[in-house]
């Protein structure tokens, strides 16, 4: 589990945040603290992992408390949630290396991407001793493969919104079990042709792997959800 910090002086907004890290999954909550004072005695006494920060409050701001994280060397990462939207108070948060940068008001889907994202990569991280390139790049860098810009401008001819919906959520419900078109089609009742053209697109922008495997017959093409480059599809819904 990965444990949190809220650090937020209204308290309506705090029990927002509190309500909104609930509906996602592996975070644990440590504590709610209303000032940079609090936050840095929960900092002392317990193990976290992420925060969430504003920066307006009473006393010291939360830029200042992001100074005390890095100047202590602590190894919590930081996500600024803040109406701060100033240019210099962003470069200030993004020099002392935070996570990720939300202005408000947001909606629930700028936050579950923030912290989603965050949790691909802390586990990711937390089960490599070195990381290549490619995975450097596509899980903790963000750098999106080129042939993502085909996505700004729509689905290919012949695809449609609705049925790769359907397509993506028959793949996330495989997990990480390798599967056929077959398979798909199957979970789906759409036909194997078309479910092909899904696949081979969704393996063009990088959120599928693809393996061919040698038995008696011809080959058969096996695929794995990267879930880590899910953040491709919201071009597409």
């Amino acid at each position: 589990m990965i444990r949190v910090l809220i650090v937020e002086d209204d308290l309506m907004v705090a029990e927002i945040n509190k309500r909104y890290l609930e509906e996602i999954k592996n975070f644990i909550l440590i504590g709610l603290a209303h000032s940079v004072d609090l936050a840095i005695e929960f900092i002392e006494k317990e193990e976290i992992d992420l925060v969430l920060l504003d920066v307006y409050m009473p006393g010291k701001n939360g830029l200042e408390l992001l100074h005390y994280i890095r100047e202590k060397e602590r190894a919590i990462d930081v996500i600024l949630i803040t109406a701060a939207s100033d240019v210099g108070k962003i470069q200030t948060a993004l020099r002392h290396g935070v996570v990720d940068y939300l202005i408000k008001p947001f909606e629930f889907e700028r936050f579950n991407y923030a912290l989603t994202s965050y949790r691909d990569q802390y586990n990711f991280l937390k089960n490599q001793y070195y990381v290549n390139q490619k995975d450097l790049d596509e899980r903790i860098l963000s750098k999106e493969p080129k042939n993502v810009s085909m996505a700004h401008h729509g689905l290919p001819k012949g695809l449609t919104k609705s049925t790769m919906q359907i397509v993506v959520q028959a793949i996330e419900e495989m997990g990480k079990t390798a599967f056929s078109t077959e398979n798909i089609a199957e979970r789906t009742d759409i036909s194997r042709v078309s479910i092909g053209k899904y696949l081979k697109f969704l393996k063009e922008i990088h959120v599928l792997d693809e393996t061919v495997t040698y038995g008696i017959g011809r080959p058969v093409s096996l695929f794995i959800y990267k879930e880590a480059n899910r953040k491709v599809l919201k071009y597409y819904f």
